[in-house]
């Protein structure tokens, strides 16, 4: 008889959480796997990605792009932040991957404004359509994430350990 192979995910420590927080905290960037609307199977976006002033992940995008009628629908989804180095095994850089809820920002609420101005103070190129009515934040929020630190570096987090 077997033994069961051991779990190769660490639970968080402080590494973790400060490489991971690193991770969100200089995305602009990230690729979102969505349940495709059409055939139920998943589909992948890449995404403007940003830190709300809570510290929140958040994304801007518009009504005509695919997933966002596939988040409305169905809000569980999956993001992942992390760019290889310019040396080296792609694999060997960190990424994490964050499973969210999205949920869509009121226009007329009353943090609106700050959240526009502080999304265009880290994506200044978004001011060309950030105000067009088909476009609309959604915060990505965590319900737990992966983080891969690098080789045999494999850490569980939760939504504190993010913020």
């Amino acid at each position: 008889m077997s033994q069961p192979r051991p779990d190769p995910v660490q639970p968080a420590d402080d590494d973790a959480r400060a490489l991971a927080r690193d991770l969100l905290a200089n995305a602009r960037h990230a690729a979102l796997a969505y349940t495709d609307l059409v055939t139920g199977t998943p589909g992948i976006s890449r995404i403007a990605f940003g830190l709300a002033p809570d510290g929140c992940p958040l994304t801007l995008v518009s009504s005509l792009a695919a997933h966002r009628p596939a988040l409305e629908q169905n809000p569980q989804a999956a993001v992942m932040v992390g760019e290889p180095g310019d040396k080296g095994d792609p694999l060997t850089h960190p990424r994490l991957m964050l499973r969210i809820t999205a949920r869509p920002v009121d226009r007329a609420g009353a943090d609106y404004p700050a959240l526009r101005d502080h999304w265009l103070a880290v994506h200044p190129k978004a001011k060309l359509y950030i105000d067009f009515p088909d476009f609309a934040f959604l915060r990505l929020e965590p319900e737990g994430a992966l983080l891969n630190g690098g080789f045999a570096r494999a850490f569980r987090l939760s939504p504190e350990d993010l913020r």
